[in-house]
């Protein structure tokens, strides 16, 4: 019989680990300063050239400015490599051939400008200027200028992201995401393949990160109803680089990063990022994290028409799952708030002993492009993921008698951590996935039309096994109440007693239409088939027409323990999603469009993140249908140092379902939702040295029609009304020793309802941060940032009935080399 993980907590390793890292980083950077002239000298031959040569290629209506990432040339990222996978385009040793008469071309844009960015998948060739669609995207350059750590810090600066709690049996936590009020939790992917792994990313391998608002399934399958994110991530470049950073700051937190880059002969390049990271949590005891990452990768025929990229990630992570605190509503009103909003300390965690989520994450992807001719790429994605983990989760409940006492006698009021399905259930989950995308992009005439057809094919299959474990109470029945102080809560529960594999089955919690289950098993196949045709009427004014089919096949079963023979269910479906965009591009600097498109997603979608994916009493039910209506404007300003979005949407989502947070059971409410409002972003250099960034969402969100007839009117949960980022640096004496960057922003976030009822409330989230930075001896900077200056108590992940403070008043430190 075998006993599950017990928590460990081990201070030195990710701080040795990081200064090793960054005393290697520094070490190899020394070594090749030799070369850096040579380097620097190729890296802007590549980078002239092929911005040059794009420049002349492309026909007008469709090329972007002067300076800004082409998406036919393919030029390097906003750092001025080369990528590996170019997207899209002219080979680049036709450019390299070239380049010596171009050298003298001068390029204009800005790093801070998301216009110039690519999206990251070859099924969505054209960079952020030339996607008929609402896209935000975190640059580089912010992520530096913050000391992002992770992909939920990084979507703190897109308007319209909130977390979510994972709740159901045992909780799922994670990254939970959340895109203008809709699910995203199974909507996110990197490089373009879907990330099925329940874990919480960090952000050391990222290049940038993109967002792409509103259904999308005709380019990523299934699900996206509020839309997808995609994680960039570093890949090998020709040229060496070598970087490394040590930071150190509030709650013990120590982290150091490594990315080095090296050339091998012509054509073929390693690069190796790697992590590692201990912190504790501000404002928030017992609360912690422990990880680590490496993430290496190889290109071939760089350069060439033909490049194949493989890279490996892994992650370690070892931390405490936090379910914050309880929702309360005082005597006399008719809305909870948070329990901290009259009075709680905010440090209280209600966790046990027994608490943790650690998880090990590796995936190994190859991407393969080949460029036939100028006129015909192929491209082909595969990856194969494992994923482990091990998960245990207090769910503080408080019911009527502990909000009574609460506002009478504080010290009389007990939580319940096992409020919700019977308590948290432990559970080992082992899982593998493997995705393969192959995608060709052909681009002709008919007559006086020009056509770019993007066609292939989508095929994936993910495997979920989960063992539960039982809480026991010294041979009591283990699912009594687990009570603990609110005010004063106590974390080691001596007489709780966690049970091996298979023991104290008896008090397995009991899942309606599932049972007291000792093994889950969940699986599903994705086979699909895309086509889409853009065809330019004239060179200003093109349509695209898209649709994809996808074969989803799913299947669940729970079994041995109290369950007797268990239970299996499955379901197949087909779904159909089209899209049509309409563009008008007056000249280089001007795109208008619409966008209308169409999403699904079926009942069995979310395998490795949801407790009970399929039931029998929800085998049959439909699939959840969106529709997206959109028009907007970007217009690339000041010879491409600054960029301006503006689009108005309304999206409409029909047969939503709902999960009961107390029994978990999934229904069928025939709900119609719509949200519709606007978006603004504005993005770049406003003048020299300095830079910003601001977006801007208003969402009228609200259930147009219900069985439950209270609930018309309503506004959507966890959908602000307003929301903003704002993000602004200034760099004086730049390029001089006395040289000072300083800057800050404001993360906003009006307060949302938390059930559909609208009888739950959020406060609104509102975020002061700060940094300043100096470089010194050309390849070293220090830098400081300051989170939450106002240490107001805001509030990060939601869910319906408790709710989890967000961090409190910290401080980074950070000293970085690059070479």
């Amino acid at each position: 019989m075998s006993s599950p993980l017990i928590r460990r907590r081990v201070h030195p390793a990710p701080l040795m680990a990081g200064f090793a890292l960054l005393c290697s980083g520094l070490h190899v950077g020394s070594a090749e300063a030799g070369t850096d002239g040579e380097t620097a000298a190729n890296a802007k031959h590549h980078r002239h050239a092929g911005r040059k040569a794009h420049a002349a290629a492309h026909p007008v209506g469709q090329a972007p400015v002067e300076g800004h990432q082409a998406t036919e040339a393919a030029p390097p990222r906003a750092d001025g490599v080369v990528p590996a996978r170019p997207l899209n385009g002219q080979p680049l040793d036709q450019v390299a051939r070239s380049a010596t008469a171009e050298e003298h071309v001068t390029v204009v844009g800005s790093r801070m400008n998301i216009l110039h960015e690519d999206i990251g998948l070859s099924r969505m060739p054209q960079d952020v200027m030339h996607t008929a669609q609402t896209v935000n995207v975190v640059p580089k350059l912010l992520m530096e200028q913050q000391n992002v750590k992770s992909l939920d810090e990084a979507l703190r600066n897109v308007p319209g992201i909130t977390a979510s709690v994972g709740e159901g049996e045992g909780g799922m936590s994670g990254d939970q995401f959340l895109i203008r009020g809709f699910q995203a939790q199974n909507d996110i992917y990197e490089d373009g393949l879907r990330d099925f792994g329940v874990y919480s990313r960090d952000s050391f391998d990222y290049d940038h990160v993109t967002v792409i608002k509103g259904p999308s399934s005709e380019v990523f399958g299934n699900g996206t109803t509020g839309g997808a994110i995609n994680m960039v991530t570093k890949m090998p470049h020709l040229g060496n680089s070598y970087g490394g950073q040590f930071s150190g700051g509030s709650a013990d937190y120590y982290r150091g990063t490594l990315d080095v880059n090296q050339q091998v002969g012509a054509s073929t390049a390693v690069r190796i990022a790697a992590m590692g990271n201990e912190n504790d949590e501000v404002g928030r005891a017992s609360v912690y994290s422990h990880r680590w990452g490496i993430a290496p990768s190889v290109a071939f025929g760089l350069g060439r028409p033909t490049t194949l990229t493989l890279e490996y990630f892994h992650q370690t992570d070892n931390r405490i799952p936090d379910y914050g605190v309880p929702l309360l509503k005082k005597p006399g009103t008719s809305v909870s708030r948070p329990a901290t909003a009259f009075g709680l300390n905010r440090n209280n965690w209600y966790g046990t002993q027994y608490d943790q989520d650690a998880t090990n994450v590796d995936m190994l992807s190859a991407h393969l492009k080949h460029e036939m001719n100028s006129h015909i790429s192929f491209y082909d994605d595969l990856r194969g993921g494992m994923y482990e983990r091990y998960y245990s989760a207090s769910q503080p409940g408080c019911d009527a008698t502990c909000n009574a006492a609460y506002f009478t006698d504080p010290s009389a009021a007990m939580v319940n951590r096992r409020g919700h399905l019977g308590g948290p259930e432990p559970y080992q989950q082992n899982d593998w996935s493997v995705q393969n995308v192959f995608s060709t992009i052909a681009k002709f005439n008919t007559g006086v039309l020009r056509h770019q057809i993007i066609a292939g094919w989508d095929v994936a299959h993910i495997y979920d096994r989960r063992i539960n474990y039982a809480f026991n109470y010294n041979g009591q029945n283990g699912t009594r109440k687990d009570l603990t102080s609110m005010v004063n809560p106590t974390n080691n529960v001596p007489d709780l007693l966690l049970g091996g594999q298979g023991q104290y089955s008896y008090d397995l919690v009991n899942i309606g239409g599932v049972g007291r289950a000792l093994y889950k098993t969940g699986s599903a196949t994705d086979v699909g088939a895309f086509f889409s045709d853009q065809i330019w009427f004239t060179p200003k004014f093109s349509a695209r027409a898209g649709f994809r089919w996808d074969h989803w096949d799913s299947h669940y079963a729970a079994n041995e323990g109290p369950a007797g023979n268990g239970v299996a269910y499955g379901q197949n479906q087909d779904t159909y999603n089209p899209t049509v965009n309409l563009m008008y591009t007056p000249d280089d600097n001007t795109m208008l469009y619409f966008n209308w498109a169409k999403s699904t997603t079926p009942l069995g979608l979310y395998v490795t993140n949801s407790s009970e994916p399929l039931k029998a009493s929800t085998e049959g039910f439909k699939p959840e249908t969106s529709s997206l209506y959109e028009v907007g404007a970007k217009y690339n300003a000041f010879r491409g140092r600054m960029g301006f979005t503006v689009s108005a949407f309304r999206l409409e989502k029909g047969n939503s379902l709902l999960t009961d947070p107390s029994t978990g059971n999934v229904s069928a409410s025939s709900d119609r939702q719509r949200n519709q409002g606007f978006e603004l972003s504005a993005s770049g250099e406003i003048l020299k040295n300095w830079n910003v960034i601001a977006t801007y969402a208003y969402y009228d969100a609200t259930t147009v029609g219900s069985l439950t007839p209270a609930d018309v009117g309503k506004r959507i949960q966890y959908a602000p009304k307003n929301s903003a980022t704002f993000w602004t640096t200034y760099t004086a004496g730049a390029n001089t020793p006395w040289n000072v960057t300083f800057g800050g922003g404001l993360t906003w976030r009006q307060g949302v309802w938390l059930d559909a009822a609208n009888t739950a409330r959020a406060p609104s989230t509102v975020e002061w941060d700060a940094m300043i930075s100096h470089s010194f001896l050309k390849h070293w900077k220090v830098q400081m940032n300051g989170y939450n200056l106002a240490n107001r108590l805001n509030y990060s992940n939601l869910f319906s009935d408790r709710i989890t403070p967000a961090t409190g008043r910290a401080f980074l430190f950070a000293v970085s080399a690059t070479y």
